[in-house]
């Protein structure tokens, strides 16, 4: 190919690259997905992805394996947040070219027109959905009225925070600490001068959407699938976050101490029964909007993140919570494939959502909380369950690769 077509092609890989990682596609899918374009577009890549930079080599075909790349570059990008909707368009963008509906220079310039900002209303949304988060979780985890109001109101609080540290650049590395503190901060209040809660219960809610859980997930798959930078740098990456989340409870915990707030006594009975498929239905449609999913694939988001919650429900009730984990990831991996093989669109979109509420992110969280209350044994014991619970989440999705094996890298 002449040196014109041939940088043509190089950059609007490299450019798919960038937009697969800011869209927060996984080091392994990732790369499988950039060799496989590169080798339909008649290119011999070599591609690295880790949270933080993406490294690409090319050769053409035409000067031999064995000859040295024609290109090499490498991106410094920030890690990528779960965008689902933009996610589909730039699978989209990529299938248009390599069935040649579209040239490479006009898939290329479509792919630079990607917008991730949101309107004002879906800002609202996302605030929002803070706010339901954290109500659905607390009624999730058998909360009472009071919690699971005091859930939502606190949710919301650190939803506008959020906001916040998304357009200030110097708040964004404290965020997760000064949301943790204000949750626990007004959580004691609520419990010590107005009604009785469960404050570790209102606590973990409403900073669910905080939680590095599924960051956890994906760090472990790629340290199981040999993509050991990548999984080593999230996996601190998602330890950094629930250091920060653990330093802000404590400090919020001294502080009411210091104020001398104890918990008023509690008679308070959990939510109805019904309340939980209620949670379950506004948690799946919260998700739907964190994820930032199209509208046209709401009912499909929040039908994964049901069918994932079920699996492991009932399974857990059978053989114990670690085997219902691991079915609940068979079922998520399986059904993911094979949608992306029925639809010809990324089975990110059943996967993601489907093992959102399966990913352990407040047990890390937990396990931090007690070790930094001195209570080494406790910590340690759930740090052990942490351990379990991501193995056998791993374990399961990987299972449900083999027994629909992915015919789509997203």
């Amino acid at each position: 190919m002449s040196p014109d077509e041939f940088d043509a092609r190089v950059r609007f890989v490299a450019e798919l690259a960038r937009r697969l990682h800011q869209y927060g596609t996984s080091a392994p899918r990732l790369e499988r997905a950039i060799d496989g374009v590169s080798a339909r577009l008649g290119l011999l890549p070599t591609s690295l992805s880790t949270p933080t930079s993406i490294t690409l080599s090319f050769v053409d075909p035409d000067d031999g394996e064995l000859a040295l790349p024609r290109r090499t570059m490498v991106m410094r990008v920030n890690p990528g947040d779960v965008n689902l909707r933009r996610l589909c368009e730039v699978d989209a963008i990529a299938e248009r070219v390599l069935a040649q509906q579209i040239g490479i220079t006009e898939g290329l310039a479509e792919l630079r027109a990607l917008r991730t900002g949101l309107s004002v209303k879906g800002v609202g949304l996302q605030v929002l959905s803070f706010g339901i988060a954290g109500a659905t979780v607390a009624a999730l985890l058998k909360g009472s009225s009071a919690d699971v109001l005091a859930a939502g109101s606190i949710g919301l609080l650190i939803g506008l925070l959020a906001l916040v540290a998304e357009r200030r650049s110097n708040f964004a590395p404290s965020f997760e600490a000064v949301a943790a503190f204000l949750a626990m901060f007004f959580a004691s209040l609520i419990a010590s001068s107005l009604v009785p809660l469960n404050v570790r219960s209102v606590l973990i809610a409403s900073i669910i959407v905080l939680m590095p859980g599924l960051t956890l997930t994906t760090a472990v798959t790629e340290l199981s699938t040999q993509h050991l930078v990548a999984g080593t740098v999230r996996l601190m990456g998602a330890a950094a976050t629930l250091l920060k989340l653990s330093l802000g409870t404590i400090a919020a915990v001294q502080l009411a101490r210091a104020f001398g707030w104890t918990a008023l006594p509690s008679q308070a009975l959990p939510v109805p029964a019904w309340a939980e498929w209620a949670a379950l239905a506004a948690a799946s449609y919260s998700f739907a909007v964190l994820f930032q999913a199209s509208k046209r694939d709401y009912p499909l988001v929040m039908a994964s993140a049901w069918l994932g919650y079920l699996a492991t429900k009932y399974a857990s009730a059978w053989a114990g919570p670690e085997f219902g984990v691991f079915l609940g990831g068979v079922a998520v991996g399986s059904a993911a494939n094979v949608y992306a093989r029925w639809r010809s669109r990324p089975g990110a979109l059943v996967r993601v959502p489907g093992i959102i509420l399966l990913v352990p992110g407040s047990v890390g969280f937990r396990s931090l909380f007690f070790a930094f209350e001195r209570d080494v044994y406790l910590s340690l014991d759930t740090a052990f369950s942490l351990l379990a619970i991501l193995i056998a989440l791993v374990a399961g999705l990987l299972f449900g690769n083999l027994l629909v094996p992915p015919r789509r890298s997203i």
